[in-house]
């Protein structure tokens, strides 16, 4: 049993950014609702919690909420934002609406003696957003920052191990908030830090082998870093038990299963059985006509599913399916935590009731992605394919808006194509989170060689992020995003306007459904 820090989500933004901040403090750490009962986090035995924000006012008839129990069990308890005023109004403290609200980036003024602020500066830059404010902390607690605006930036009881913040620590704008978590799990809390990837490495592959015995293993490899990782990792637990089929469902980026088979195929370097399915066709015909994204990603999860029973019967008993589902996908689909679903992910929202297997195996499903590149690496996969662009599992079909057909699958393709190419040749592949070509669903007029057209737009997108969480619009050089431009309408059939997304994460997605 590993040491462990848990985040008790409240339905804010970020739930997923603070259990990123400390694992970034090597201290594993999960994701649970409030709703969660507090047996169950007595028998975790937890060596710290944190409470996460949220958008309501806790003092609300019907406001998400926590007993007084909670900050009773002798574990320290770090509240932030809507978790701070919630743990002041149970203790006894006061909360009300703010008579200036706070948003943005803020000065705060912290008391450095305070464990939770060693080796702050005693004036910092942090990231408030808040309607309500602490007007009066509970008692036994003491204040150990402020603002302007806010006379209780922080309260906290040492003597309880209890903490109260009322700014985002794990958003990059506070610029000392990891020294901040790091303060509070591996000081407060005393963790050792022992969570590192050489460890999980390790552990998942005799975990793997003491699950699986004599056992037969089917992997579901799109060639995409988390299900190469996930297949590697299997490979090298259970050897010749192990197959891996690849399904090229004509969601694919261009000439991408020629370049999967090359890898992962019989001339490639892995010793992996290794099958590859056309299902184009099959694909394209189950979705005719659909043009809602959450009934395309059932389709796809659905059929992806059918296509491994197929090929399981065809080998003979199969007793376990492994799949690439990495941690975000289980929070996004709403099975972490206490945040709406997001989208379905064809490993997690997308599995249909029944699935013939005995059990499915996700060994990434504790990693969030930067962790699932850091193990490929501890692997020793090649960095070309660890630091691939990420792919999402239903693949262009959500990045073609509206009805998915074979035509429009090409033009997504080539300009995807070019786009990646130009990236490339400019020198930003390596510096940009991610990017990829998507087609819209908009038609427009234009006017090519003195004649009227009435084609499809093509939409760039290209996102800075660290975790894949939050995200920002890359800055491409204008020269560059004009070539692009110029090549995909000269090349690309069907395409008279290029647009870029300048949208970040949140309020939109990274990918376009």
């Amino acid at each position: 049993m590993r040491e462990k820090v848990i985040v008790i989500d409240f339905g804010g933004q970020y739930n997923q950014l603070v259990a990123r901040r400390v694992r970034e403090c090597n201290v594993y750490c999960e994701i649970y609702s409030y709703k969660t009962d507090i047996a169950k986090i007595k028998d975790m035995n937890p060596k710290g919690i944190i409470l996460t924000g949220g958008p309501n006012s806790c003092y609300e008839q019907g406001a998400p909420s926590c007993t007084e129990e909670l900050f009773n069990l002798g574990i320290p308890v770090l509240g932030l934002c809507y978790g701070a005023q919630l743990m002041m109004l149970v203790l006894g403290g006061k909360v009300e609406k703010a008579p200036v609200r706070e948003y943005g980036k803020i000065e705060v003024s912290v008391n450095t003696s305070s464990a939770l602020f060693e080796g702050v500066s005693p004036t910092t830059i942090c990231w408030m957003s808040h309607n309500d404010y602490i007007s009066q902390p509970a008692p036994g607690f003491d204040i150990c920052a402020r603002t302007a605006d806010c006379p209780v930036a922080a309260a906290e009881s040492p003597a309880l191990g209890l903490y109260a913040i009322q700014f985002h620590p794990e958003v990059l704008h506070t610029k000392e908030g990891t020294k901040m978590l790091y303060n509070f799990v591996r000081g407060i809390c005393g963790c050792s830090g022992d969570w590192k990837m050489d460890s999980f490495v390790e552990n998942s592959i005799k975990s793997i082998r003491e699950k699986v015995g004599n056992g037969s293993v089917l992997c579901a490899l799109s060639g995409g870093v988390d299900s190469s990782v996930a297949a590697v990792l299997l490979s090298k637990a259970i050897g010749k038990q192990l197959t891996c089929v690849f399904v090229d469902h004509g969601l694919l980026r261009k000439n991408e299963g020629d370049e999967v088979e090359a890898v992962f195929g019989p001339d490639g370097p892995y010793k992996l059985n290794f099958i590859r399915v056309n299902a184009q066709k099959r694909y394209y015909s189950k979705l005719a006509g659909v043009t809602e994204p959450e009934q395309k990603r059932k389709i796809i999860g659905e059929e992806f599913i059918r296509v491994f029973e197929e090929e399981a019967k065809k080998i003979g008993a199969v007793d376990y399916l492994v799949q690439g589902t990495i941690y975000p996908d289980v929070v996004e689909s709403g099975l972490g935590g206490e945040s709406a679903v997001i989208k379905s992910h064809h490993n997690v929202g997308g599995l249909p009731d029944y699935v013939d297997f005995k059990e499915i195996i996700e060994p990434l499903r504790d990693l969030f992605k930067d962790e699932v590149r850091k193990a490929g690496l501890e692997l020793g996969i090649p960095d070309n394919l660890v630091y691939r662009q990420p792919f999402p599992g239903p693949g262009l079909g959500i990045r073609i808006i509206g009805e998915v057909t074979e035509e429009k699958v090409r033009i997504v393709q080539d300009a995807d194509l070019i786009y990646r190419e130009e990236i490339a040749k400019a020198g930003l592949d390596r510096s940009i989170g991610q990017y990829f070509a998507a087609l819209t669903n908009m038609r427009s007029v234009g006017v090519m060689g003195d004649e009227r057209t009435y084609d499809y737009a093509v939409a760039l997108r290209a996102v800075n992020t660290v975790d894949f969480m939050t995200a920002e619009s890359a800055e491409i050089p204008f020269e560059v995003l004009q070539k692009v431009m110029s090549r995909i309408i000269n090349e690309v059939k069907g395409v008279n306007r290029v647009m870029y997304d300048l949208t970040s994460k949140p309020p939109g997605t990274i990918e376009f459904e």
